[in-house]
């Protein structure tokens, strides 16, 4: 299906009506760390609630103790929509404004990062639900792709990855050209501005921007920097510095700022390389919401972060164990957009 009107993807830091977040359930994910994973995601939940409305997707009938300790939190509704993994910006609708003002749900055609974590044949059908649940139009593109793929502004300007976009994982045979035709067309974006991508150590998405770049207002844009001994990823962190300063200035962008945001020197934790990014903050109505891995890093990306977001209170909270799942903050959720009724 598609729309029949133009439709616009907002900024992040656009006014928003809540946000959307999965319940963390899946034992593979967290194979050692599950309980101590919930736990920082229900302080999430709390957070968010203080300012603004949180959605949890949970299954009522395998998590009944969550739903029951949620729904006594104000602020907070639990749907009963079920899920195989709680990374909800990835399968969550993408919102869209259309012309007139109406909301619109966009359905990614969603493969788990390339078939990497079957089965992912509930977390296909959440948009299209939460579409049916909102009352809202719902459309899906012919383009395989997650919402931490997506990065924009309030100027029609996209970030995204080569790595991830047109990975034979997930768009076999398309080229650039058809792939920004679709993000055009679905986000009424009007530049699109590829990074090589694919660079922090342990990320399993091939390369998600949201690990990588964003916007922290409409010109300027914080970028993940290896200041450490891991040469490998300091080098692809670098190409994508370079890349992104050479297409601005290509764009007519040239005044758009980057700023370095430098990763947590690396680490393990539950058997695992984490692949820790500050660049994964969350933007709410009035908060900042900040990945805190436990590491001496933690304070200095909250004081890069803050001078940038004078309305709003940049907070950390932790993260470690969520990051076990190889994702935070932002992978977990998608915000849905205010939307004002035309008179």
């Amino acid at each position: 299906m598609t729309h029949p009107l133009r439709l616009t993807m907002p900024a992040e830091w656009d006014r928003q009506s809540a946000i959307w977040l999965s319940w963390p359930h899946n034992q593979e994910t967290w194979p050692d760390n599950l309980e101590p994973a919930q736990r920082e995601f229900l302080e999430l939940v709390r957070t968010i609630a203080t300012t603004e409305p949180v959605m949890v997707l949970v299954d009522f009938a395998e998590s009944e103790q969550a739903v029951e300790t949620m729904r006594r939190w104000n602020n907070v509704t639990c749907v009963d929509i079920p899920t195989n993994d709680a990374w909800a910006r990835d399968y969550a609708p993408t919102f869209a404004i259309d012309s007139e003002g109406g909301m619109v749900a966009v359905d990614w055609q969603y493969n788990a990062w390339g078939g990497k974590y079957p089965p992912y044949d509930l977390d296909q059908q959440v948009a299209k639900r939460v579409a049916e649940y909102l009352g809202i139009d719902h459309v899906s593109p012919p383009f395989c792709f997650e919402g931490g793929a997506i990065e924009v502004n309030d100027h029609g300007v996209l970030l995204s990855t080569r790595s991830c976009a047109l990975n034979p994982n997930r768009n076999p045979g398309m080229d650039i050209e058809q792939a920004e035709s679709i993000l055009k067309k679905y986000l009424g974006v009007e530049v699109c501005l590829w990074l090589t991508g694919n660079a922090i150590e342990g990320d399993d998405t091939d390369g998600h921007i949201d690990q990588i770049a964003r916007f922290v207002n409409p010109t300027t844009i914080v970028m993940a920097a290896d200041c450490g001994t891991n040469k490998i990823q300091r080098e692809g962190l670098e190409r994508n510095h370079k890349d992104l300063k050479e297409q601005l200035k290509f764009q007519g962008l040239g005044h758009y700022q980057v700023i370095s945001l430098p990763l947590p020197s690396s680490f393990t934790f539950c058997g695992r390389v984490i692949p820790a990014s500050y660049c994964n903050f969350l933007i709410t109505n009035e908060l900042v919401i900040v990945p805190q891995f436990g590491v001496e890093e933690d304070k200095q990306a909250l004081q890069i972060l803050s001078p940038w977001f004078p309305e709003r209170e940049v907070v950390g909270l932790a993260s470690k164990n969520i990051a076990v799942g190889l994702g935070s903050f932002h992978c977990l959720s998608q915000q849905q957009p205010e939307i004002h009724e035309n008179i």
